[in-house]
């Protein structure tokens, strides 16, 4: 009765444990699979290209800023027509249309 109910325990405690040892490896491959690793690379890809998208827009957000700050402080106009839509906002630019 003893040695019977020994083995069944320990037969009930392999089993157990083979069978929450097989779920653990499935899922660890599946974690480590090719198109698991694609998609949170693909992912972390698209993060990082918003941010640069998003820090460009910043950065030419304050470069206009202080063009129009510099352009106030020093009272100097567009050489092509103030608020022309046809001119560059880079200094210099009539320079380059005229050469």
């Amino acid at each position: 009765m003893k040695r019977g109910f020994w083995v069944a325990l320990g037969l009930g405690a392999g089993a157990t444990g083979a069978v929450m040892a097989s779920r653990w490896t499935r899922k660890q491959a599946k974690r480590v699979a090719p198109q698991t690793i694609a998609r949170e690379a693909k992912g972390g890809i698209m993060d990082l290209s918003k941010l640069f998208n998003e820090s460009m827009a910043e950065g030419k957000r304050a470069m206009d800023d202080r063009e129009a700050q510099l352009r106030r402080d020093y009272q100097v106009g567009r050489s092509d027509g103030q608020g022309s839509s046809q001119g560059s906002s880079r200094p210099g630019a009539a320079d380059d249309s005229a050469a």
